[in-house]
């Protein structure tokens, strides 16, 4: 590990990876054109570190000097101490996790390859809530999901608080960005995956009825508004988990938990199930 160095100057060049860790704006320009992101915490850093992400460089809070040594595996990225007063000028928020690292960002796989031997993923659409995404690969991981695929306009799952709700999941479940909105879906379709929609709407399928199946991909909307109706009658099947007590749905990530979990094994939807767009429309009908 290179030696640590005392930065005391907010303005000092060698801290620009850290600057306004709080402006979202800001760091959804500036993370990708320099080809990084940042990991916060010893647990997070060491994950990112363990699946090969380079450390560009720590930044560890003065009264936590220790973190500089334990994070040893940084190899000779620079490592620049500070007081705690200054890391909360610099990045706006206290650092109480006490480190903070740089990393370099690696090519994004296309999505053939992430689904190569893919049995069941979770695909968000235009999901913005960086929360929601971290935890939603938390879910994932923790529930055997083998990807993520994302929406050409979903939020970054290495952005910092993505990054941090998913306790690193972000760094253990390989994910891929859809080029194109509509197309993407017919894509999995033709590599054989059953398309799942899931949705509070009372004509669904309560999703612990669905029969089992291969290879599946969950389609999970944005918090509130849920998933495009495109996407809905593009799936094969609509889902749904039933509420009671005139609760109409779950948070998103709790729900897509709970999806996780019943899909997980060997469960899943038939392939020859009911179009969701037609589940849907004969649902209503039913009244």
């Amino acid at each position: 590990m290179a030696d640590p160095q005392l930065v005391t100057d907010p303005a000092d060049p060698r801290l620009a990876d850290f600057v306004s860790l709080t402006d979202v704006q800001l760091r959804r320009t500036l993370e990708p054109a320099r080809g990084l992101f940042i990991a916060e915490g010893e647990l997070v850093i060491r994950r990112a570190i363990a699946a090969g992400y380079p450390v560009r460089s720590l930044l560890v809070v003065q009264d936590k000097a220790g973190l500089a040594g334990r994070l040893g595996a940084a190899g000779q990225a620079p490592v620049y101490l500070v007081p705690p007063a200054l890391a909360r000028a610099l990045t706006g928020y206290r650092v109480h996790r006490g480190a903070l690292a740089s990393m370099q960002r690696r090519p994004l796989p296309g999505v053939a390859e992430v689904l190569v031997g893919a049995r069941r993923v979770v695909v968000l659409e235009d999901m913005v809530d960086h929360t929601n995404v971290g935890a939603i690969f938390r879910c994932a991981a923790a529930l055997g999901f083998d990807a993520v695929l994302l929406a050409p306009r979903c939020a970054d799952p290495l952005y910092r608080r993505s990054v941090r709700v998913s306790m690193g999941s972000v760094f253990a479940v390989p994910y891929a960005r859809l080029t194109d909105w509509a197309g993407g879906l017919r894509e999995l379709q033709g590599l054989g995956f059953t398309l799942v929609a899931l949705t509070p709407d009372q004509g669904a399928l309560p999703i612990a009825e669905l029969p089992a199946a291969g290879r599946t991909a969950l389609l999970v909307g944005t918090e509130g508004t849920g998933l495009s109706a495109r996407w809905v009658a593009a799936a094969d099947i609509a889902a749904r988990i039933p509420m009671r007590n005139g609760i109409d749905s779950l948070n998103v990530a709790s729900a897509v938990a709970i999806a996780c979990y019943l899909l997980a094994g060997d469960r899943g939807p038939a392939a020859t199930a009911q179009p969701a767009g037609q589940r849907a429309a004969s649902g209503a009908a039913d009244g």
